[in-house]
C-alpha cells in the first residue's frame, strides 16, 4: 500500500502516554498513520490547518478550551474536518453536545481497540460511527431535562456547595431569582434536592469535576 493511501490522522489528547499508545497502536495498520499529536485545543486549531489529516481524534477534556469547544472552532475554519471523540466522558449530554459541535464518532475510551479501528475507517468514508451503548445513552436523553447557560451556572455553583445567598451575590442577581432557578433545575432533573442534582448532573455530563 502506498504511504499516500494511508488515512492520516490527527490526535488531539492532554496524557501524552496515551498518546503515545495510540500512536503505538495505529503503527500496527498498514492503512493508518498518525501525522500530528496536540495536547490542547489551543495548540491543535493550527496544527489541524497545517496538517490537514483526514481524521482527528479528540479527548473530550482537555486543559483550557474544552474538547468540544475544540471541535467546534476546527469545524468551523474546516467545515469538511471529519471528527471523532475518544474519551471517558460517558454522559448523554456529554455525547450529545459533541455531535451537535460537529463530530461524527463517539467512543469511549475503555472500549476494544477494534471499535476505534471501525470508527476511523467508518468516519474517514464520511459515515457517522456510534457503538451500541453510546447509541443507547444517547437514545435515553430527554430534551426537556436540558439546562439553560443560566441554568448552568448556578448548577455549577450549587457543586461547590454555595447557598442560595452567596450565588446570588457571585452572580450579582436576587436571592428569589435564584431560587426560582434551582427549582427549575431540580424539575428538569427530575430530582428532589441539591445534593441529587449534583449526582444526576455529574452522571449526565451536565457538570464535570
Amino acid at each position: 500500500m502506498k504511504e499516500d493511501e494511508r488515512i492520516r490522522l490527527m490526535l488531539i489528547e492532554d496524557h501524552p502516554i496515551m498518546r503515545m499508545g495510540m500512536v503505538a497502536l495505529f503503527a500496527t495498520r498498514k492503512n493508518m498513520e498518525v501525522v500530528a499529536q496536540a495536547g490542547s485545543g489551543e495548540e491543535a486549531i493550527g496544527m489541524h490547518a497545517q496538517h490537514k489529516p483526514d481524521v482527528t481524534l479528540v479527548d473530550l477534556r482537555l486543559p483550557g478550551m474544552s474538547g468540544v469547544e475544540t471541535i467546534r472552532k476546527i469545524r468551523s475554519a474546516t467545515p469538511a474536518a471529519r471528527i471523532i471523540v475518544l474519551t471517558t466522558y460517558e454522559g448523554d449530554e456529554d455525547i450529545h453536545q459533541a455531535l451537535q459541535a460537529g463530530a461524527s464518532a463517539y467512543v469511549i475510551k475503555g472500549m476494544p481497540h477494534e471499535v476505534l479501528m471501525d470508527a476511523v475507517e467508518r468516519v474517514h468514508t464520511g459515515r457517522r460511527f456510534l457503538p451500541p451503548g453510546v447509541r443507547r445513552v444517547l437514545e435515553s436523553r430527554m430534551p426537556k431535562a436540558e439546562l439553560t447557560s443560566k441554568e448552568r451556572e448556578v448548577l455549577i455553583r450549587i457543586a461547590e456547595g454555595k447557598s442560595n445567598r452567596e450565588i446570588a451575590q457571585e452572580l450579582g442577581l436576587a436571592e428569589v431569582t435564584i431560587k426560582c432557578r434551582v427549582s427549575v433545575i431540580l424539575v428538569r432533573l427530575d430530582v428532589k434536592d441539591r445534593t441529587q442534582a449534583v449526582v444526576i448532573a455529574l452522571q449526565r455530563g451536565l457538570l464535570h469535576l
